[in-house]
């Protein structure tokens, strides 16, 4: 897939609003439950600099045409221009650092940086960042992500690390952007025991959910 303008990308996230993260300590594992994730339906993914491999993670599968990937736990400049240059459309943070957000302004890509205090939002947003990151997420997502929108409500906000599939519409109706399934989506469980069936259809059934959330909101 052609790299997108950082514009475009935002568009895509803005269409497509639910996101596959993925954290492990193995590549060929990260591979196949991945794999499972984007034959359930997941269109937008985000592997974590952590994974071994990463970079060959990103650069195989940005070759699929109908697929955002994106880099996370992008902690440095060198981190950035990493991912940029296997592939990545965007770059995710679990902090917030104003240098890494020019980086990837400067790459031509999205930046997506981990926040938690309406402080922390908008010092990112005036960073330039695309979308801020929630993160870790509250026990109740939906009620924070609405209370900072109340008087910050030009906030793109993309809470991960507690969105589940029983909560994730409740957040999405609250007023955030798009949100990112973690452990949620690809449970420990499952990873230990290489059950990709069973995270395919988990995937499959969030992105029925959403797709009836937008069906709901078309009519």
């Amino acid at each position: 897939m052609a790299r997108e303008s950082p514009t475009s990308a935002v568009e895509i996230i803005l269409q497509r609003r639910v996101s596959a993260i993925l954290r492990t300590h193995d590549q060929s594992l990260a591979r196949n439950a991945m794999s499972a994730a984007v034959a359930g339906g997941f269109r937008m993914i985000e592997f974590t600099l952590t994974i071994p491999g990463a970079p060959a993670l990103i650069a195989e599968f940005a070759k699929q045409r109908d697929l955002l990937v994106g880099a996370g736990t992008v902690l440095t400049i060198d981190d950035a221009r990493r991912a940029v240059e296997a592939g990545a459309q965007f770059l995710v943070s679990p902090v917030c650092d104003p240098a890494v957000i020019a980086e990837a302004r400067r790459l031509g890509v999205a930046a997506i940086p981990g926040t938690f205090t309406p402080t922390e939002m908008l010092e990112a947003h005036r960073a330039g960042a695309a979308f801020v990151k929630l993160f870790p997420s509250p026990h109740d997502v939906a009620g924070y992500v609405s209370a900072v929108l109340g008087p910050l409500p030009f906030l793109r906000i993309f809470p991960t690390a507690g969105v589940t599939p029983d909560n994730f519409v409740d957040v999405l109706q609250a007023g955030a952007t798009g949100v990112g399934f973690v452990k949620s989506l690809f449970e420990p469980e499952d990873m230990r025991a290489g059950a990709f069936a069973s995270i395919e259809r988990r995937a499959h059934n969030i992105m029925s959910k959403l797709e009836s959330v937008a069906a709901v909101r078309a009519t």
